[in-house]
């Protein structure tokens, strides 16, 4: 309940309710104020508990902690009939950082020292990422950009 509050806020709260409540009034202030939350946590297991009953045998499983949409994507994918978590497993993002950056630099990766090098490679085996494309001919239309327009 109180996860985001550290000692000395807890302190200070101390210190604030001794001063404004006094040392002798504070033991019946904490009564009445835990009384009190213990009475709306009863009033919420009760509404729970009639929510569920009128809710039917169908939803014998529901969870109010489900209406949280996290924890309801959570609760679905955790069967993983998608297959979620072999792709999670079967992508190496270090890999793949590593294979782009050894591409960029000119080095030969261990993934493309098997591949056959193409025209477009240099003696490295990187991409020539230098090589200017030749410019058209005089009569020559550039290429049509549809997404230029």
């Amino acid at each position: 309940m109180f996860n985001d509050i550290g000692a000395l806020e807890l302190v200070t709260l101390v210190v604030l309710a001794v001063l404004i409540f006094g040392p002798d009034k504070l033991p019946k202030v904490i009564q009445d104020v835990s009384g009190f939350i213990r009475k709306i946590r009863a009033f919420s297991d009760s509404a729970k508990k009639d929510i569920r009953d009128e809710l039917g045998p169908e939803f014998k499983d529901f969870e109010f902690e489900d209406l949280n949409p996290k924890t309801f994507i959570r609760k679905q994918l955790d069967g993983d009939e998608l297959g979620l978590k072999e792709i999670r497993n079967g992508f190496d993002l270090r890999k793949e950082m590593a294979d782009v950056t050894d591409a960029v630099n000119g080095h030969e990766s261990e993934a493309a020292s098997g591949a056959a090098s193409g025209p477009s490679l240099t003696k490295g085996g990187g991409a020539d990422l230098q090589k200017k494309p030749q410019p058209p001919a005089k009569d020559e239309r550039p290429p049509f950009d549809s997404d230029a327009t």
